[in-house]
């Protein structure tokens, strides 16, 4: 078996991501091959990933933002799963410049949406 050093739990921490502790993990189970290991990650990244998509987020903020000119703006949503979260200021600070953005990209977010709507009626 492949001795684990430090530097590979990193290594692979920092292609993934993911805590040490469950890289060096992978490794072991891996017996060392970098991989097989990044495959392991994504594969319990996936079933974690289908566990949480079932909870419930009835918690959340919704930011809005206004041109200068006053004729565009835009309005978002952000839900999680407690209030906590909701009421932090990263998540706050997340929602309004997303809501920025989204008054900022707003004419090509529209003509990309246009897009793939007239894709669609062209298929029918």
């Amino acid at each position: 078996m492949m001795e684990i050093t430090a530097t590979l739990v990193k290594e692979l921490r920092d292609a993934t991501n993911v805590g040490m502790m469950e890289c060096k993990r992978a490794l072991v189970e891996a017996k060392g091959d970098k991989e097989l290991a990044i495959k392991l990650l994504r594969e319990r990244g996936m079933e974690i990933a289908a566990k949480k998509s079932t909870r419930t987020t009835n918690q959340g903020v919704i930011a809005s933002a206004i041109a200068t000119d006053g004729k565009t703006g835009s309005l978002v949503e952000v839900n999680c799963e407690t209030d906590f979260v909701a009421k932090n200021a990263g998540s706050l600070s997340f929602t309004q410049e997303l809501a920025a953005t989204a008054m900022e990209m707003h004419d090509q977010l529209a003509e990309a949406r246009k897009t793939e709507i007239v894709a669609k009626v062209d298929e029918i």
